[in-house]
């Protein structure tokens, strides 16, 4: 069975956090890459509008989020605890955030993308020009690199496409070089 297929089944075919019928789709939950339940959910043009930013938030059509997020799926609470932490300046977000209990894993999936940080606690990556990393950025390497641990020189203008970020370190990303998964230190490398 297909993503979507398998999304329906589990959702009734309405969307996870509004319960619409209108215009449903998978959504994959940054910073995952991944098709799986797991990290996916079924939502209605409306609301991937509003998660995706092309159209504003619009506070009172999240209230929804007072239902959704006592689901059992882990997706569908990673997505609520971030709607609800970008939308806490309202007030009753504040509340919901409160009493939702996720576990640290999960916790740490929606903490991923920052959702929920004042802009004074995120970690930023830059590249050697001072330019901000973001995950899935595509970087090239300026200097060629030993590997530590493998034999391996990661050569300079090697591109690395989808980079991910290290959320502990501001000074390392990760990147598949040569099919390999590195981590490289953002000194050496220039944003594409």
């Amino acid at each position: 069975m297909s993503l979507l297929q398998l999304l329906q089944i589990r959702s009734h075919s309405t969307c996870e956090l509004c319960t619409s019928i209108n215009g449903l789709k998978p959504y994959i939950i940054p910073p995952s890459t991944n098709e799986s339940l797991d990290s996916s959910l079924l939502v209605c043009s409306t609301c991937l509008s509003q998660i995706e930013g092309s159209q504003d938030m619009d506070a009172n059509h999240w209230r929804c989020l007072n239902d959704s997020m006592w689901s059992e799926h882990r997706a569908v609470q990673v997505m609520v605890w971030r709607l609800l932490s970008r939308l806490k300046a309202e007030g009753w977000p504040q509340d919901l955030l409160d009493m939702l209990y996720l576990d640290e894993d999960t916790l740490t999936f929606a903490k991923a993308t920052y959702e929920g940080l004042d802009d004074s606690e995120k970690i930023i990556h830059r590249d050697v020009n001072g330019v901000i990393l973001e995950t899935g950025d595509s970087v090239v390497l300026i200097k060629d690199l030993k590997v530590k641990g493998s034999s391996m020189v990661a050569k300079q203008g090697t591109a690395v496409r989808n980079i991910r970020l290290d959320h502990e370190n501001a000074e390392y990303i990760e990147g598949k070089v040569d099919g390999q998964q590195i981590v490289i230190i953002t000194k050496y490398v220039k944003k594409v």
